[in-house]
């Protein structure tokens, strides 16, 4: 699943690589959501089946929102885009 999540932000236009060499969006946010998996204790494809309540719980007013917000909101992005990959695929 990790291998389709980064096909798919590749082919929504986020980028490997920065013009420096170092790695950028798509493995900044696989890295975010391998994070998010660390700290619920569950894999990516539980991830995927529980998407809607994990969205839920580090939007903005939920339990986990300080969570979601680190990192100039990286996380809370990561699993945006995540959810959106879910359930487009």
């Amino acid at each position: 699943m990790k291998e389709e999540f980064k096909k798919y932000l590749i082919e929504n236009g986020y980028k490997e690589w920065t013009p420096s060499g170092n790695p950028s969006t798509v493995y900044d946010y696989i890295k975010r959501i391998d994070k998010i998996c660390e700290w619920e204790s569950i894999f990516w494809g539980e991830l995927a089946s529980g998407v809607k309540k994990y969205l839920e719980q580090y939007e903005v007013g939920g339990i986990k929102e300080d969570l979601g917000k680190r990192l100039h909101n990286a996380v809370i992005n990561a699993l945006r885009r995540f959810s959106e990959f879910v359930l487009n695929y």
